[in-house]
């Protein structure tokens, strides 16, 4: 599984670089802090929503630490996407939130 980490993340975001960012963490974790611009689909919706993912974008898949988007990357790697896992999650991130 490829990973990407927290701060890698940030400076491509403070670069303007396109991402797809997927936050696999509860609503309510989410509300609470996120990045710009991130797509939030929990853990347990993303079987019945990776229909709306497109197979020729590459995804970077956050959770609170990253166990939960670890298990959204094999998920969505099984099922022929291209996924990134960021290490340390919402935990280790230090850049913008909303």
């Amino acid at each position: 599984m490829e990973t990407i980490t927290a701060k890698e993340v940030q400076e491509l975001v403070e670069q303007g670089t396109s991402l797809i960012i997927i936050d696999v963490r509860e609503v309510k974790e989410v509300a609470e802090v996120k990045i710009p611009g991130v797509v939030n689909i929990p853990l347990g919706l993303l079987e019945f929503k990776m229909n709306e993912l497109d197979k020729s974008k590459e995804y970077i898949m956050v959770c609170r630490s990253r166990g939960r988007s670890g298990k959204a990357c094999q998920f969505l790697e099984n099922h022929g996407f291209t996924v990134i896992n960021m290490t340390g999650g919402m935990l280790a991130w230090e850049g913008e939130t909303v």
